[in-house]
């Protein structure tokens, strides 16, 4: 994958995705599950592990309107919210089509 300046990333097959990127704590299973999703579907993201940066703590909360529970899980500009959120997006068969 390639990406670009402005966080568009290219696909082999041509077609752009967004950024993503996920909020976690190190010992979060659910942070695990999250991640376990996207890595499958093969897609690359942006890690920021709240554990050990106070400041991406912050960024997360003031992003996510005030949560401070993990996974906070951000495609693009939207906020998909935690683990459980982005399964129902998958099972409902809209993920794809929000990272395209």
């Amino acid at each position: 994958m390639q990406q670009f300046g402005d966080g568009v990333l290219l696909r082999p097959a041509g077609v752009c995705m967004k950024a993503i990127t996920i909020y976690t704590k190190s010992w979060c299973s659910y942070c695990h599950a999250a991640k376990e999703l996207l890595r499958r579907k093969g897609w690359t993201f942006t890690e920021i592990d709240v554990t050990t940066d106070p400041a991406g703590q912050a960024e997360m909360t003031r992003l996510s309107g005030g949560s401070s529970s993990v996974p906070q899980i951000f495609i693009g500009e939207t906020h998909v919210g935690g683990c459980d959120d982005l399964y129902a997006l998958e099972r409902a068969g809209h993920l794809d089509a929000l990272a395209a």
